[in-house]
Parts: C-alpha cells; sequence; structure tokens
C-alpha cells in the first residue's frame, strides 16, 4: 500500500502553497504600482513563510524521529516554536503601527518584546527537556518550552485583540468585523491546538492571519484605487482654483492644514466620540472639494483685481450654498454618507464664524460642525499667507496674528490654539515640506 511519504504535514505544505502565492502576488502588483519601501506587512509576511516552513518541517521529523538526528530536531522545534511567537509578536506591532499605536520611542518597543525575548532564553534552555509523545493522529513534541511558547502565544494573541478594541475607531468601519473575525480565528485555532496538540493545525492559524492582513489592509490594487480617487478629487478642486488664478496650491495646503489640525486634535483626545478612522480619511478627502461652488460665480468676480463691490460680495458668498449643493447632486450615489456629509458640510460652513457672523447661515459656536470649523482656520491661514489677484502675501507672522486675534471672533478658540501650537509643522507645509509625523515635536 502506497504511503504519502509527507502524510503527517501536508496541511503545512498546503497552507506554505497558498502563502508562497500570496506572497508572488503581494510583490507583483507592489511592482505594478511602484510602490517602494518596505512595511511590516513585509516583515510579517516573511516570518510567516518561515513558521510555516518550520511547521512542515517539524511535523515530519516528530513523525520520523529514525530518520532524524536527534540534536537536529531539538533545534528544529525550538526554532519552530520561537517562530510561532515572533509571528504573533510581529502581529502585534503590526496592528500597533495601523492603528498609530506604535510606541514612537524605542525603549517603549523593547518593553513590549520583553515577553518574547524571555520565551526565547526559556525555549533555549529547555529544550533538551522536549519530549515527543503519540497521540491519535500524530506524534507531537511537549515540555516547558511548548508551554511557554503556548503562553507568549496567548498573550501576544489576547494584547492584539485587546488593542484592536480599545483603538476601535481608528480602524476603518469597513474593516473593524474582518479584522477582528480573523484575530478570533487565529485565537480560536491556538486554543484548539493547546488543547489537542496532535491536531498540528497551527499552520492554518498562521495563513488566516497573513490573508486576513492582506485582504483588510495591505491589497495593494485597493490601495491604488484609493489614490486614484484622491488624485481625481484634487485635480478637479485644482481645476476649479484656476479659474481664479489660483495655480492649485491652495488646495494642496490646506488639505496639510486640515490634516495636521486634525490628527493632533485627536492625538489630544478633543472631539474623540467624532475624529474616527473614518471620519479623518473623509474629511481628507472632503477638503480639497470646500470650494467646488466656485464654479458658480462668474469670472469677472473671482479674477477681480480690487475690493468687490457689496453686490458682487454677495453674489461672492453664493458659492458656500452652491458648493453644498453640488455636492450632494454630484456624489450623492458614492455610497459613502460619511463621505458626502463631510463634504457638504465644508464647502457649505467654511465660512460661517464662531461668533455668529459668518456666512451663509450665520451659524455660531458648536452649531457649525467641526470639520467646516477646521476648515476654516485652514482656508484663512492659507487666503491671507499666499499671493492673491488683489493684495500680495501678508508677512508670515502677521498670518499666525491674524489666527490668534480670531480666536474665539471667527475660529473655535481650541482649534485656534492647537494651530498655533503646530507653528513648526504649518511652516513646513508653508515651504513645501511634509512633516515627518515621527519627528513631530512633543507639545
Amino acid at each position: 500500500m502506497f504511503v504519502f511519504p509527507f502524510e503527517h504535514c501536508k496541511l503545512q505544505i498546503g497552507c506554505l502553497l497558498v502563502i508562497l502565492y500570496l506572497a508572488f502576488i503581494y510583490d507583483r502588483e507592489r511592482r505594478r504600482f511602484h510602490l517602494s519601501g518596505r512595511t511590516l506587512y513585509d516583515v510579517l509576511l516573511w516570518a510567516g513563510v518561515a513558521c510555516l516552513l518550520l511547521d512542515g518541517i517539524t511535523a515530519y521529523s516528530v513523525n520520523h524521529q529514525h530518520l532524524i538526528n536527534p540534536t537536529v530536531n531539538l533545534v528544529l522545534h525550538g526554532l519552530f516554536l520561537i517562530s510561532i511567537d515572533a509571528l504573533l509578536f510581529l502581529l502585534l506591532l503590526y496592528m500597533l503601527d495601523a492603528t498609530k499605536g506604535l510606541p514612537s520611542s524605542w525603549g517603549k518597543r523593547l518593553l513590549l518584546a520583553v515577553p518574547f525575548l524571555v520565551n526565547v532564553l526559556i525555549v533555549a534552555l529547555n529544550l533538551n527537556s522536549l519530549e515527543y509523545r503519540q497521540g491519535k493522529t500524530s506524534y507531537y513534541s511537549m515540555g516547558t518550552s511548548v508551554y511557554t511558547c503556548f503562553a507568549m502565544a496567548a498573550l501576544y494573541i489576547l494584547l492584539t485583540i485587546a488593542h484592536v478594541f480599545r483603538r476601535w475607531n481608528s480602524i476603518e468601519s469597513h474593516k473593524r468585523v474582518n479584522i477582528i473575525t480573523s484575530l478570533l480565528v487565529v485565537a480560536g485555532i491556538t486554543v484548539y491546538q493547546m488543547l489537542v496538540p496532535d491536531s498540528l493545525v497551527s499552520s492554518i492559524g498562521t495563513t488566516m492571519l497573513l490573508l486576513g492582513a492582506y485582504v483588510n489592509q495591505e491589497n495593494p490594487d485597493m490601495k491604488e484605487l484609493t489614490r486614484y480617487h484622491d488624485e481625481m478629487v484634487t485635480g478637479f478642486a485644482t481645476l476649479i482654483e484656476n479659474r481664479d488664478s489660483n495655480t492649485g496650491g491652495h488646495v494642496k495646503r490646506t488639505t496639510q492644514y486640515v490634516k495636521l489640525l486634525a490628527e493632533e486634535l485627536n492625538r489630544r483626545g478633543f472631539y474623540s466620540e467624532i475624529l474616527t478612522k473614518d471620519y479623518l480619511e473623509n474629511l481628507l478627502k472632503a477638503a480639497p472639494m470646500h470650494d467646488i461652488g466656485k464654479i458658480a460665480v462668474p469670472d469677472a468676480i473671482l479674477q477681480k483685481p480690487g475690493k468687490l463691490t457689496p453686490e458682487e460680495f454677495e453674489l461672492m458668498k453664493l458659492h458656500t450654498s452652491k458648493g453644498g449643493e453640488i455636492i450632494q447632486e454630484s456624489f450623492g450615489r458614492m455610497g459613502n454618507e460619511q463621505y458626502l456629509e463631510i463634504a457638504s458640510q465644508i464647502a457649505r460652513y467654511h465660512h460661517e464664524k464662531w461668533n455668529g457672523k459668518g456666512y451663509p447661515e450665520g451659524l455660531h459656536r458648536k452649531e457649525i460642525p467641526l470639520c467646516a470649523r477646521i476648515m476654516a482656520i485652514a482656508d484663512v491661514f492659507d487666503a491671507v499667507s499666499e499671493d492673491r489677484c488683489y493684495r500680495a502675501a501678508l508677512p508670515l507672522e502677521t498670518c499666525f496674528e491674524i489666527i490668534q486675534e480670531g480666536s474665539g471672533q471667527d475660529f473655535d478658540p481650541i482649534l485656534a490654539e492647537i494651530f498655533l501650537d503646530l507653528r513648526h509643522e504649518v511652516q513646513q507645509v508653508k515651504e513645501g515640506c511634509v512633516p515627518d509625523e515621527h519627528k513631530r515635536r512633543d507639545i
């Protein structure tokens, strides 16, 4: 009777082939879209490949002990146990990074690695006590090294799941259920492996982990589609800006100011119930459309070199209400209700003032949507700091003074204060540099 020589590791071989194919697709798509640089997912992916390879080798070696040198068998099992915990440690780092929760200091990152380093030490010191037992379907290894590996695996899985729930609002709503489901599946398979050690199903957990991260976070096709959408919106907004002799720099700079202000608000814990991951992403996609209503304003008014007459100013003010209407009519069928709401609110209300003396509706204080209050500061600062057809740019210090003087009058005082605290980063944007988040000053 023919016996398949790799009978006890065929599951691992199948999982390894799946992940190698995933790695091939991932690398091919990154090359196709010219995505440079390596990420934590690259490390996670190849750590997973190594883990699956060692899983298959040890599944074979533990069931063919008569063919394998005992010392080699021990070393292989040690490497496999370490690779499991290394993979789950990387998963924790990956989720921390994906939700902007990764500590900035290397000291804190090293603290996260302490359980893993302790596990490596215990596994190495107790390899000689490893024993091989016969189960119903397969031989398997047990001992202090295995128990330690299980304990560390459970710890890192629980920490990852807890972090996902803690940072729930920092994950896009359409990804939340998928992410937590894949983590729970990995946890369930790990528990089953602990309870039924001769099942040797840990490879399924590794495969689900890598597939889940790819589908939910790393698919280059989806990233590129999002980028195309963002560039199309920015390009359309730039065309509108060009009508009033602007170069389009206004769109890019104001969007960067909005990004700086919104992220700093979120970092400091203000409006945490509003500033979810979805809200922040939709806010940045909507910001370039704030002046879309100018498409309905005559060129003679937009490009007038002098001061507008009261009648002309009334026509100019219509760009806010017109902008809200255009967005509702043009983007109403996108299926993203939050984006539609934020974009129309920004277009309609970004000229409202904190004291109620703005337009088009004279809203005051928190009657003005948060997105419009953020946009108002970004728009005014860029307007006074750049050359316009009716006046030259003001000195940068004067521009910051305008924001300070408008605090509590024109602008939300909390937002104005934070914007002024970000003076260094704002200047970088003004000079054409995108601030590095990792080099952001502690405030």
